[in-house]
């Protein structure tokens, strides 16, 4: 891949383009700091437009008789906190570095524009390297360094089921085939997952297209990261798609793609080295891994400024990397006993850092997906609709653990809550200044609109026994969303057979095959339900409902998903 990747370029000699070699090769802690300030330098404080809306979303709740003030938590901003010493890359490490270089510079001499994906792609590899070698080097640690913490957040943390490699056969990144064809009924995209890409561009750009709706193709080499999708695309005719289009109209995402195809690649590389030298028994890969903070949420930035390019005057916005961040905390936090399984070292739950800090970044990721089911979220940003839509098809996929691990005995009191009690929050500063987050009793409407008190009438007929959740949820919703115009027919299909099957396995004696069978259903219903969710009319009501359902509503099957019992690392293929 990487060859065609490089060969992406106009015609040059790799000879005439590299400098002289630098005395001293590069060293992950100077990358990791230097990651830092390059992105400190570019992010962008919020404007008085984001400001407005977030203000004009907190009166419309205080209407609702929401208390103004409440417990604050604080979440400390990640690019200011000091970062670990990672050992140097070794010798394999290096090499792979080198070639690394070599495609970059091939790259930034053929388009400069993208300099700075450049040096963020080159950062990033060196300190990704760095910590998988500390994290090999450093011998298993008997008990958490860390006391036990007996905040509100921390007492809620669940106890994760034991999970062996048998356990996620079903965990494919292409998903099932959709029932039903979307645009442009291409294989590598028939599924939900895959579809999902085009989906998010497309609620993004109803009202202000900027031409991404469809232009998939443009950076389709970030799927290389995938390795069972991988067999699936066919990459010699989206390359070459790629070369024609840089050749024939230059635009910046299409420069973009190609450093973002050569650092999924190194990054797969990298894995896969340290998991087979573990396989080996050259190395002993502890369960933890150590990043921390800041190096976590920096190490991120690169993989989610290619998935989800915003327009240029919106990629270093504060809000749109607040945004890109808890998008993949909420992947890592659903995916955790896979990773702890495979061992893939980039999950933030298997960091290096205190329970009460991966406490709190679940807890912004699900205040973020609620401040997401507001209409004020959506006006001032393009890729404001992410985190709703990264929920959705998490929960429509059935391959992350939302019901597959989700189901507990029995559910928590709501009262008192304070996961419930969470407020809606866009998360701003967690990379920056911090942010903070508010608990307080949570508004409700007085009455249900006409289409969502049809949802609560369905749920009281067919499931009087979680009737009662389930309507105080949808007053929960409408306080946040305002009255819901979406299609009942399709919202009912998916909610019983995903958010209200868990509900009803919760209740009942405990079954890890009744898990299972919820967590497959819910892939089926996403593969014939998921093209309801393009409709212009209703997509973006229905997406905003499930948003809450999946990641905000309790008994917060999203947060049942957090912790992971260590497990011998093994791993079969790498997956996303």
């Amino acid at each position: 891949m990487k060859s065609r990747v490089v060969g992406a370029v106009p015609k040059a000699s790799a000879d005439s383009l590299l400098p002289a070699q630098p005395s001293a090769e590069p060293q992950p802690p100077q990358a990791a700091d230097a990651l830092a300030r390059l992105l400190t330098e570019r992010v962008k404080d919020s404007t008085e437009l984001y400001r407005s809306h977030q203000d004009a979303a907190r009166q419309r709740l205080d209407a609702l008789g929401t208390p103004r003030s409440g417990t604050t938590v604080r979440v400390e901003g990640a690019l200011h906190l000091a970062r670990p010493a990672f050992l140097p890359p070794d010798e394999e490490g290096f090499a792979r570095l080198r070639h690394l270089d070599t495609g970059l510079r091939l790259i930034g001499a053929a388009f400069p524009q993208v300099a700075t994906d450049i040096e963020l792609c080159r950062l990033t590899c060196v300190m990704l390297e760095g910590a998988w070698r500390s994290r090999a080097s450093t011998p298993p640690r008997e008990e958490e360094q860390t006391t036990a913490c007996s905040c509100a957040l921390c007492r809620r943390l669940p106890t994760p089921p034991e999970r062996t490699l048998e356990d996620y056969h079903w965990r494919q990144s292409a998903g099932r085939p959709l029932a039903v064809k979307n645009w442009p009924h291409r294989r590598e995209l028939d599924s939900v997952l895959t579809g999902g890409w085009s989906w998010t561009r497309q609620m993004n750009d109803l009202e202000r297209d900027l031409g991404h709706r469809h232009r998939f193709e443009d950076d389709i080499l970030v799927f290389h990261e995938y390795k069972r999708v991988i067999d699936t695309i066919d990459t010699e005719r989206l390359t070459q798609h790629v070369e024609d289009r840089l050749a024939e109209n230059f635009s910046t995402n299409s420069a973009r793609a190609l450093v973002s195809g050569l650092f999924a690649a190194h990054k797969r590389s990298v894995d896969e080295y340290w998991l087979q030298q573990h396989a080996a028994g050259s190395v002993t890969l502890p369960q933890t891994n150590p990043l921390d903070q800041s190096t976590y949420s920096i190490l991120q930035m690169l993989d989610c400024l290619f998935w989800h390019v915003a327009p240029d005057t919106e990629l270093w916005q504060e809000e749109n990397l607040a945004s890109l961040l808890l998008c993949r905390v909420i992947d890592d936090m659903a995916d955790v006993r896979a990773d702890a399984l495979t061992g893939e070292i980039s999950n933030f739950w298997l960091a290096d850092m205190p329970t009460h800090t991966k406490a709190l970044y679940a807890a912004c990721a699900i205040a973020i997906v609620k401040y997401g089911c507001m209409p004020e979220a959506h006006s001032p940003m393009w890729n404001t609709w992410l985190m709703t839509t990264t929920v959705v098809w998490m929960g429509l996929t059935g391959r992350h653990a939302l019901w597959f691990d989700g189901i507990t005995q029995g559910l928590p009191p709501a009262e008192d809550c304070a996961l419930c009690d969470l407020q809606p929050n866009p998360c701003t500063g967690i990379l920056t200044h911090g942010t903070t987050l508010t608990l307080a009793p949570r508004p409700a409407v007085p009455a249900l609109s006409a289409r969502t008190a049809e949802l609560s009438a369905r749920c009281r007929d067919e499931y009087p026994r979680t009737w009662p959740l389930f309507d105080a949820e949808l007053h929960a919703f409408e306080a946040l969303h305002g009255p819901w115009h979406g299609d009942v027919d399709s919202a009912w299909e998916i909610l019983r057979r995903t958010y209200v099957a868990a509900v009803e396995a919760s209740s009942g004696t405990p079954s890890t095959a009744r898990a299972r069978q919820v967590q497959q259903d819910a892939g089926v219903v996403g593969s014939e339900r998921f093209h309801s969710l393009h409709d212009p009319r209703t997509g973006r009501e229905d997406t905003a409902l499930l948003a809450y359902m999946f990641g905000g509503a309790h008994p917060h099957f999203l947060w049942n998903a957090t912790g992971y019992r260590p497990t011998s690392v093994a791993g079969d293929w790498l997956d996303g």
